[in-house]
C-alpha cells in the first residue's frame, strides 16, 4: 500500500502527517506500507516512522553513484538516509522529464545494485486506450524497460500499472479494466521469466485511488496493492485505503 506525495508537503508537514497517521495503522500487520515523499522531506519522514512498520522511498533516482550531475540524487544517497524503496519511470517523469525505457532500465539496475526495491511504473495514455493500443504500449514498456533484467533481478522488483488517463483526473479504471491490464502484464512476465516468477510478481494499481474505490479494486485477484497519489496526502484518507 504505497503513497506518492509528488511535489507536496514541507518537512514540518511531513512530521505532522505521521504524528496523525502512525496510530491509525499501528495495528496493520498483514501488508506493507510505503510512502514516497519529496527528497527534502526524507529525513523527517524516516525519523517519524522509526519503530513502526511503515517504510520510506524516494520518488526517483539517477543511475550513477556520484559525479557531476547537478540536481540529481543517487541510490546510495537514498539508502544512506534510510530509504528502502524507489519509484522508477512514473508517468510524470515520462511526460515532463524525458524518461525513456532505456533510462528506466538504467535506474532499475542501479536501484537493485544499491539494495533498493524499485517500483516500476507502466501505463497508457487516453489516446492509446481509445485507439486500442493499450496492449502495444504495455508490451513496449515491459520489453524495453523490464525484460532485459536477469531473472534474479526481476524477482526483486514491483510493477505499478498506472493508466495515465486516470492519474489526478478523478477518472478511475474500473476494477475489471485494471485487472485486465494487470493480467496482461503478468502474462508478459510469464513468457519472459516463467509461470512462478509471474505468480510471485506484485503489481500495484495507481490512478485516482480513493477510500471509496480502494476496496473494490483490492477485491480483484490480479491487483496486489495500490499506488496512491492525492489521497495519500491526508492521514485519515490514506489510513482508510491501507485498511481496505
Amino acid at each position: 500500500m504505497a503513497g506518492n506525495w509528488k511535489m507536496c508537503k514541507t518537512p514540518s508537514d511531513t512530521s505532522a502527517f505521521f504524528k496523525e497517521f502512525n496510530p491509525l495503522v499501528a495495528d496493520v500487520k498483514e501488508r506493507e506500507i510505503v510512502i514516497f515523499p519529496p527528497f527534502v522531506n526524507l529525513p523527517a519522514a524516516i525519523q517519524s516512522v522509526n519503530g513502526s512498520r511503515i517504510e520510506i522511498g524516494g520518488q526517483n533516482m539517477y543511475w550513477a553513484r556520484d559525479g557531476a550531475f547537478t540536481g540529481e540524487i543517487s541510490g546510495p544517497m537514498l539508502k544512506a538516509v534510510g530509504c528502502r524503496w524507489v519509484l522508477v519511470a512514473h508517468s510524470e517523469r515520462r511526460q515532463y522529464f524525458g524518461e525513456t525505457e532505456e533510462t528506466a532500465l538504467q535506474r532499475i539496475r542501479a536501484a537493485l545494485e544499491t539494495g533498493l526495491i524499485p517500483v516500476v511504473c507502466v501505463g497508457e495514455h487516453l489516446q492509446d486506450r481509445e485507439a486500442g493500443k493499450t496492449h502495444a504500449v504495455l508490451e513496449g514498456q515491459f520489453q524495453g524497460g523490464i525484460a532485459p533484467l536477469e531473472p534474479a533481478q526481476f524477482a526483486k522488483i514491483v510493477i505499478a500499472y498506472e493508466p495515465v488517463w486516470a492519474i489526478g483526473t478523478g477518472r478511475t479504471a474500473t476494477p475489471q479494466t485494471a485487472a485486465d491490464s494487470h493480467r496482461l502484464i503478468r502474462e508478459m512476465a510469464s513468457i519472459r521469466y516463467g509461470r512462478q516468477a509471474a505468480a510471485d510478481l506484485r503489481i500495484l494499481y495507481g490512478g485516482s485511488v480513493k477510500p471509496d474505490n480502494a476496496k473494490v479494486l483490492m477485491a480483484e485477484e490480479e491487483i496486489d496493492g495500490v499506488l496512491v497519489g492525492g489521497a495519500s496526502l491526508d492521514p485519515q484518507s490514506f489510513a482508510t485505503i491501507v485498511k481496505s
